[in-house]
């Protein structure tokens, strides 16, 4: 049986589920873009193909296998994008919680059928349906569970929005222990530059006590300020709006000193080697057009 333990974004990665390219089901029609940045390559014709994110893929691959870390990957289904497992899934603690996705993804879940196997039942939970959320809005931060979210107008009017108070409401009860942090995000279902899909295309922990942050992401001026507070406004690197297009944000650490970076974000990449972070540069440019990156492509299930 897996022992799951995951209590925050950096501690040193032992297992960990990552996404799959094979039969991804190429160029989507437009109506079934759920995202503005998918959309704005499809109407370009820059989307990205099959051959391209295998290459980036099997590279992140690599260098999770040259850290000794245990990978896990989702069956295949023909015709599905299975990259982004963060959103079907995540684990808190001991614990894996089934993301409420849009009903046009839920057949992402059967491909980790056979993971859950592997898994006690009662440390599988499952919110109501009332409860909406995916796992690129919870970020954890030890004792703290950050979670993104939009209120019911927004919530109801955009495709982007995945994530609502009521799942927000539910993670606290089911985690009464941790301190629940929600920040309401800025959406736009038109304009990638304008939209957070999710709490780590505008922030995410790094190290023991710094994090990215693109602050134009948050929708509350407050929210900005207890984090700049919280982790001191020293120990932020903060991005700018074409940098979160780019989905700077969605690094992916493999341990609190290791951090995997795209090659192209040489900003970010150098100011993460002067604050003191070895980077591991790849190529993952193609599977960002689907406004996704490192940290989406990965479901951690043990931390230690």
């Amino acid at each position: 049986m897996l022992e799951l333990k995951v209590n925050n974004e950096t501690s040193q990665l032992k297992t960990v589920v990552l996404g799959i390219a094979d039969s991804f089901g190429g160029i989507p029609e437009l109506v079934n873009c759920y995202d503005p940045k998918s959309k704005e390559h499809v109407l370009n014709g820059t989307f990205p193909e099959e051959p391209n994110i295998k290459i980036e893929i099997n590279e992140f691959l690599n260098v999770l296998n040259k850290y000794d870390v245990k990978v896990f990957r989702p069956e295949n289904i023909n015709n599905l994008n299975q990259i982004f497992t963060r959103d079907i899934a995540f684990v808190i603690d001991d614990k894996l919680i089934l993301s409420n996705i849009l009903s046009d993804r839920k057949e992402e879940l059967k491909a980790i059928d056979h993971l859950l196997s592997f898994i006690a039942p009662e440390k599988i939970i499952s919110l109501s349906d009332s409860a909406r959320i995916e796992g690129g809005d919870v970020i954890l931060y030890n004792d703290y569970v950050f979670i993104g979210y939009s209120e019911e107008s927004d919530f109801n009017d955009f495709t982007v929005a995945r994530t609502n108070k009521e799942g927000v409401i539910q993670i606290q009860k089911k985690f009464p222990n941790k301190k629940v942090k929600s920040f309401e995000l800025v959406k736009s279902d038109t304009v990638a530059k304008n939209n957070s899909l999710h709490l780590d295309c505008c922030f995410q922990p790094i190290g023991k006590n710094k994090a990215i942050i693109y602050e134009g992401g948050f929708k509350n001026i407050a929210d900005i300020q207890y984090l700049n507070k919280l982790f001191g406004a020293n120990n932020l690197i903060k991005i700018n709006q074409d940098e979160m297009y780019e989905m700077n944000s969605n690094i992916f650490s493999i341990s609190e000193n290791v951090i995997v970076s795209e090659k192209n974000f040489i900003r970010l990449n150098q100011a993460l080697i002067n604050h003191g972070f070895l980077v591991e540069e790849i190529a993952f440019s193609e599977i960002s057009k689907m406004e996704g990156l490192l940290r989406c492509s990965t479901m951690p299930l043990i931390r230690i």
